[in-house]
């Protein structure tokens, strides 16, 4: 964990299980049940739904920064490029929004072809440095883990893997972990069965080495804001999806 301790929450899985949701909704939850605390949400998916999802306009992404830097050096510029990455903090800062209790970074499209490498692990650096100035740090990433280490963080302290019911997801799941556990250094794993339609069947699903936290049956209010484009926000206190995150958090003692 970072030297303040922060709490460092990526979430992976299959795509099309409610990865973004879920990740909302934890953001939504730290706000309401840590008050004070200081809460920075990361998009890490270049699909860029979790600021619909969390009702954020973003204006630009890390990965604008990381363009001008580009086309400094590439337009013989180098001065000019070493400028922008000593100021690429203060940009970062810029391109957070700030909002509802919490702070919102959006890392934005990956890598075109060609390897900027230091440039892409230098931010990745200061990404990690600005970590250390929040107590919880929430990122929805790619359907892999390799995205999450490669573009935003070396480690993490909770990895929490999102399925839904398929044996596909929880195959999914499981290859993450296997991955998670060669390239990222991470405290506790758990998973989040999502968008349950039958509760009977929960007794047949398991990821190998990874504790179920909680199933969510599938929710019609959150899939009704969803399609409106509505934030998390807009989601009723009790709602499934609210109850099963918290639940989950308790059990990973993120609460």
């Amino acid at each position: 964990m970072g030297e303040s301790g922060a709490k460092i929450l990526a979430l992976a899985g299959k795509g099309g299980v409610g990865k973004t949701s879920l990740a909302a909704a934890i953001v939504r939850v730290l706000t309401e049940d840590r008050p004070g605390s200081r809460i920075l949400a990361i998009d890490a998916d270049p699909a860029v739904g979790l600021s619909t999802a969390l009702g954020v306009t973003v204006t630009s992404s890390l990965d604008d920064i990381r363009r001008a830097v580009i086309k400094s050096a590439e337009d013989g510029r180098p001065r000019e490029a070493i400028e922008l990455l000593n100021e690429s903090r203060f940009r970062i800062f810029d391109t957070m929004v700030e909002t509802n209790g919490f702070s919102f970074l959006a890392i934005g499209r990956p890598e075109n072809e060609g390897c900027y490498c230091s440039v892409n692990a230098y931010l990745k650096e200061v990404v990690g440095m600005l970590a250390n100035d929040f107590d919880y740090v929430v990122i929805d990433g790619e359907a892999g883990i390799e995205q999450i280490q490669r573009r935003v963080m070396e480690k993490v302290s909770h990895l929490i893997l999102i399925s839904d019911q398929s044996r596909k997801g929880t195959h999914v799941a499981e290859t993450i972990k296997q991955v998670a556990d060669e390239l990222v250094m991470y405290d506790r794993i758990g998973a989040i069965i999502n968008r349950v339609t039958n509760p009977e069947l929960n007794r047949f699903i398991s990821i190998e080495g990874v504790e179920i936290l909680a199933y969510i049956e599938a929710d019609d209010q959150q899939a009704a804001n969803d399609i409106q484009g509505k934030s998390v926000f807009g989601l009723a206190e009790g709602s499934k999806v609210l109850c099963g995150v918290r639940e989950a958090l308790r059990k990973i003692d993120i609460l």
